[in-house]
């Protein structure tokens, strides 16, 4: 009793066979060639998605040394416009007591003018009042408490005029 058909199956494993070779021919070859053709286009998506990353990472990179080189002359000009504004105010401040001291001089050779017209002005007070004094003595003789008297009144008359 043999119940294993040797026909039978060598002729399941030849169309096994034959199926397999279909299989690789027309299923396989086309369906592993798909995947390795997507397999192939993720990994370069990968890649150029990597590339874009590495471009943004420069990109950053350059601007943030750009804002830092931007900041820097922010800083510098600030520095600048303080130092001149400092300057500036020096100049002013100079200008200033140069213009006072100047007024200063102004007002005291006025002054000193003034003083020197005050004491022609006494002088001439001075000497009329002497005149008179002198006519009011050669007018009439004088003694000794008469010139004390006159004498008393020039230094009154003398005294008023400061």
């Amino acid at each position: 009793m043999n119940l294993i058909d040797i026909r039978m199956v060598g002729t399941q494993i030849l169309g096994f066979l034959i199926l397999l070779w279909g299989l690789s021919k027309w299923a396989w070859g086309p369906l592993t060639a798909q995947l390795e053709k997507r397999r192939q286009r993720i990994a370069g998506e990968f890649a150029e998605a990597e590339r874009r990353q590495n471009a943004a990472d420069q990109l950053k990179a350059k601007f943030e040394q750009d804002l830092r080189g931007i900041d820097a002359q922010a800083r510098a000009k600030l520095q600048e416009a303080v130092s001149e504004g400092q300057k500036v105010a020096g100049e002013i401040r100079a200008q200033a007591n140069s213009e006072a001291q100047a007024r200063m001089a102004r007002a005291e050779e006025e002054m000193m003018r003034e003083r020197e017209k005050a004491k022609e002005l006494l002088k001439e007070q001075v000497i009329a009042l002497s005149i008179a004094t002198a006519e009011k003595i050669l007018k009439s003789k004088l003694d000794e408490p008469a010139h004390r008297k006159l004498a008393g009144q020039f230094i009154d008359e003398v005294g008023a005029l400061r």
